[in-house]
C-alpha cells in the first residue's frame, strides 16, 4: 500500500503565502503522477495542480500564476507553493498520486491511486 502525508496547512492573511509537502511512502512502487486537489465548504473537490512524470506542470486557471506545484522523485515528495492567496482559496487541500505498484500474486505492476487525508487551508480577509 501506498501512503499520503501532507502538511504545511494553516491560516493565512489574504496576500500572504504558504508551501504544502506530500510525501508518498511504502514499498515496491512507482509514482506516476502527483497532484494538489481542494474542497472548500459547500463545494466539490477541484483539481489545483497536477505534474505527471515528464510531464508539464497542469495548473487550474483560478491558481495559474499564485501557485506553483513541484516535485522531487527522490523523495518521492510534491510541493504546492502558493502566493498571493485569496480568501477564496480557503479549503482542505488533498494530495494525490498515482502509481504503479508491485503485485506479487502477478508478478509485476499494477495501477494504483491514493488520497491523502488533507490539510485546512484558511485564508482570512
Amino acid at each position: 500500500q501506498v501512503r499520503l502525508v501532507e502538511s504545511g496547512g494553516g491560516l493565512v492573511q489574504a496576500g500572504g503565502s504558504l508551501r504544502l509537502s506530500c510525501v508518498a511512502s511504502g514499498m515496491y512502487f512507482k509514482i506516476e503522477s502527483m497532484g494538489w486537489h481542494r474542497q472548500a465548504p459547500g463545494k466539490q473537490r477541484e483539481l489545483v495542480a497536477e505534474l505527471a512524470n515528464e510531464g508539464v506542470p497542469q495548473y487550474a486557471d483560478s491558481v495559474k500564476g499564485r501557485f506553483t506545484i513541484s516535485r522531487d522523485n527522490a523523495k518521492n515528495t510534491v510541493y504546492l507553493e502558493m502566493s498571493s492567496l485569496k480568501p477564496e482559496d480557503t479549503a482542505v487541500y488533498y494530495c494525490s498520486a498515482q502509481y504503479s505498484i508491485f503485485a506479487e500474486d502477478v508478478g509485476d505492476y499494477r495501477p494504483g491511486a491514493k488520497w491523502g487525508q488533507g490539510t485546512l487551508v484558511n485564508v482570512s480577509s
